[in-house]
């Protein structure tokens, strides 16, 4: 069972973020980036489904600061081959990110690609979706359980409410995971020194990504502060009467 995980970093978001002075994207300057919690949950699944079937697990990532140590934690922890994607420019649309990604993997033997199922950075969500165009391959997103039986996928999809529904996929096929079946590994920094001196990190070339359907900021900007909360004292009555008048304006 070969499987493709795009990764990418996002901004840690216990940082303070600031707007940058064009007013329509972060300030990136002082920001600090981690791996992208729902990716994180696709490489774990990708290599459980490594452990208990065989096969290879493939992370792959468009090229951007620290990527590489990003892509050198997924070899440290179980990822046979990780690849990097040049030349696409600083803040690809996600509809350029997944052309990139479908053309890197031109030639690529596998049965599954399991992508995040969103991203914080993110407006539209839709990576699993994207890559499964343009591959023209089958897809299930929120994804939280995948059984592998010959040429099918067996996977489990969560809608809102809690509600799961099951769904028998042909391979290979395009899965956006939500959970991974358990919490994502740990990788020591030792760990992932020793991949960087071990691992060959691929590049490849973004190729042809002229596509349509991007959207555009036009303006960012912070949460206006409220007045905030007004405690209410007294007796029941008067705490009671308080409220209503509140209610009514």
């Amino acid at each position: 069972m070969n499987i493709i995980v795009p990764i990418k970093q996002v901004p840690d978001l216990v940082e303070e973020l600031e707007i940058d002075s064009s007013g329509k994207a972060l300030d990136t300057e002082w920001l600090k980036y981690k791996v992208n919690e729902f990716d994180d949950h696709a490489l774990e699944e990708a290599l459980l489904q490594k452990e208990e079937n065989g096969g290879t697990v493939t992370a792959i990532a468009i090229d951007g600061d620290d990527i590489d140590k990003a892509l050198y934690a997924a070899a440290a922890k179980g990822a046979d081959r990780v690849i990097k994607i040049t030349g696409l420019g600083d803040n690809p649309s996600n509809h350029e990110a997944a052309r990139a990604m479908a053309n890197a993997i031109q030639g690529i033997d596998y049965d599954m690609i399991f992508t995040g199922v969103q991203a914080v950075d993110d407006r539209d969500g839709q990576m699993a979706i994207l890559m499964a165009h343009y591959l023209s391959l089958p897809h299930v997103s929120v994804v939280t359980s995948v059984e592998v039986s010959g040429g099918t996928a067996t996977v489990q999809k969560e809608y809102s409410g809690g509600v799961i529904a099951e769904f028998e996929v042909q391979l290979p096929a395009v899965m956006g995971i939500q959970a991974a079946s358990e919490t994502p590994r740990y990788v020591p920094v030792a760990r992932v020194r020793r991949a960087m001196r071990g691992t060959d990190l691929e590049e490849v070339s973004a190729g042809d990504v002229s596509v349509g359907g991007s959207t555009e900021v036009n303006r960012m900007f912070k949460p206006e502060s409220g007045q905030g909360a007004e405690m209410i004292s007294g007796s029941t009555e008067d705490i009671a009467s308080k409220i209503v008048s509140l209610i009514k304006g």
